[in-house]
């Protein structure tokens, strides 16, 4: 259980840092990019991100799942918290497929001279979401950190 669940937790940092970078550089101050400047930047950070994280948050739900099956024989401590790590990264799944994904794909689309009348509220829409992978994904990285301190060796 000690290796499942270290490599659990490595995997959720990567995924986390990947939320939590962007929030820091950019997201909170997002709105003051002109269209020229964020345009391209939205459309690098998706050809660096997405293949990395096409892989990486696929095995980094099946370590944490790995985590609580082998929770499931005996750890119950670890069980609930790894199982709650488990739902609050499956939801970042959800809210990145769902909203995120959607919104930067059509942004990959737009020019300066192209850009739709609610491009704004697009890009605003895109932040609060954010928001909704950083917070969970940060609480799931907490939840499996406590398991590993419960979890008996």
């Amino acid at each position: 259980m000690s290796i499942l669940i270290v490599v659990s937790i490595v995997l959720v940092a990567l995924v986390v840092g990947v939320y939590w970078g962007p929030w820091i550089a950019l997201t909170r101050t997002i709105a003051t990019f002109e269209p020229a400047v964020l345009l391209p930047l939205v459309r690098r950070l998706s050809a660096n991100l997405a293949p990395v994280m096409t892989l990486l948050m696929p095995l980094t739900l099946l370590s944490t799942i790995a985590v609580v099956v082998v929770a499931a024989f005996g750890q119950p401590a670890t069980l609930i918290l790894a199982g709650i790590a488990f739902v609050l990264l499956a939801l970042t799944l959800v809210v990145t497929m769902t909203v995120e994904v959607p919104i930067v794909k059509s942004i990959e689309t737009w020019t300066v001279d192209t850009l739709p009348a609610d491009w704004q509220e697009r890009r605003d829409r895109w932040v609060s979401f954010h928001l909704l992978r950083v917070v969970p994904g940060v609480a799931a990285l907490a939840l499996l950190a406590v398991a590993a301190v419960v979890s008996p060796a």
